[in-house]
């Protein structure tokens, strides 16, 4: 399976000798963090990089995103495309860092600083060896990974993906759960479809002692909530996995006043498309059923998100036992589906993909918050491996 044309040793080498710029690009990032689509700053910053690096061919998609060509000999033998993503998440920071977001309320809590600079270390890497690989490698710092319609979606309608043709991409993910030093990959379906459900329930309000003259639509939520997880857990075949969760609910009633209405937002997640179109038809069926049995009516909207992410088999086994060759065979460890949802799908539903997991955690620091908390931070080694290992990764592949 592994075709070894670069040395491992000499790209831990360049890796290792970007370390501290590695890490003030990091910490500049982290304390600069921009929300989805106005990573206007971000992207500014990361050409200013490019450029000092002698890279030239940069253009924009998407608005706030842009691809970077680096070509080696004979460019057009093929194109391999690493992805990162750039934007942060409305988040207020609680880390006691010297590098704590300087803009209030948002976050780089999900790592996109680490995939953003470690992208930028591998771009780095392959700058120096342009003349020892034939082909291309592709690099795309996207916007918007954290909201609908992803900015995915949007740069492959700009054609991302083509001129030159990708034939296999890669993206890496930090993941709390792995000690540093470890990446992990599963191949075949692996992160799931997200699509936000958004409720209105309309009652008629009034006093809660005498609920006979009224609409309540707490009670009505409350069914509501029951039926739909039946959907999920009994209408579902057993063997595909989805989820069904309510995260926002607001009556906005009192102890002795029922609403006249109710308003709810949850998300539904499942790693099959067509039980995913039969689900969304179930579930407004349900619930406008239950709300007219009662009395009250509904406004339910469906909006559709990323579909479920498949890692391509044959590339994905190719790129494991690259990382087995580059950290060693027991640094690299098997990914169990993860529901999670991420906007990489879109790519891999076009061309052959891998997404893989970049370890973070470091027990013995205090380093073990998860993504989208306000305490998240990552081990800083990874800084150096995961610009590596994407160089690595792309190098091999390029053959």
């Amino acid at each position: 399976m592994l075709r070894l044309t670069m040395n491992p040793n000499t790209i831990k080498q360049l890796a290792a000798e970007q370390a501290h710029k590695l890490q003030d690009i990091r910490r500049h990032l982290h304390s600069h963090p921009e929300l989805s689509f106005k990573e206007f700053e971000t992207a500014a910053f990361i050409k200013l990089h490019l450029g000092k690096m002698g890279i030239s061919k940069i253009k924009s998609v998407a608005n706030t995103g842009f691809e970077v060509l680096i070509e080696g000999r004979n460019p057009a033998k093929k194109t391999i495309a690493l992805r990162g993503d750039m934007d942060a998440l409305p988040i207020v920071e609680t880390n006691n860092v010297d590098y704590k977001s300087k803009n209030v309320g948002i976050m780089h809590a999900c790592g996109h600083d680490v995939h953003t600079t470690c992208l930028l270390g591998a771009a780095g890497i392959l700058q120096q060896l342009k003349n020892e690989f034939e082909g291309t490698v592709k690099l795309i710092f996207q916007p918007g990974e954290e909201v609908i319609p992803g900015g995915a979606t949007l740069m492959i309608k700009e054609g991302i993906l083509n001129n030159p043709k990708v034939e296999g991409i890669f993206g890496q993910h930090v993941m709390p759960l792995i000690p540093v030093g470890k990446v992990g990959f599963r191949s075949g379906l692996y992160m799931a479809s997200t699509d936000e459900l958004y409720m209105t329930i309309t009652g008629k309000g009034g006093h809660g002692a005498m609920p006979h003259l009224c609409i309540d639509p707490v009670a009505v939520m409350a069914q509501i909530i029951t039926g739909l997880q039946q959907v999920v857990s009994r209408q579902a075949n057993a063997i595909i996995p989805s989820v069904l969760s309510w995260g926002k609910v607001i009556a906005n009633g009192a102890t002795n006043v029922i609403p006249n209405e109710v308003y709810m937002e949850g998300t539904f997640r499942t790693l099959d498309e067509k039980w995913r179109e039969t689900a969304h038809k179930k579930m407004m069926q349900v619930a406008t059923n239950i709300a007219e049995a009662f009395g009250a009516t509904i406004q339910f909207e469906i909006r559709k998100g990323y579909p479920f992410l498949k890692n391509e088999p044959l590339l994905t086994a190719r790129a494991k036992s690259y990382a087995e060759a580059y950290l060693g065979k027991e640094n690299v460890v098997d990914l169990d589906i993860w529901m999670a949802a991420e906007d990489f799908a879109y790519y891999s539903q076009e061309v052959p993909a891998c997404f893989y997991r970049l370890g973070t955690r470091n027990e013995a620091k205090g380093i073990t918050s998860g993504v989208h908390t306000s305490t998240f931070d990552i081990d800083e080694d990874a800084l150096v491996i995961g610009a590596g290992l994407m160089a690595f990764i792309a190098l091999q592949e390029l053959g």
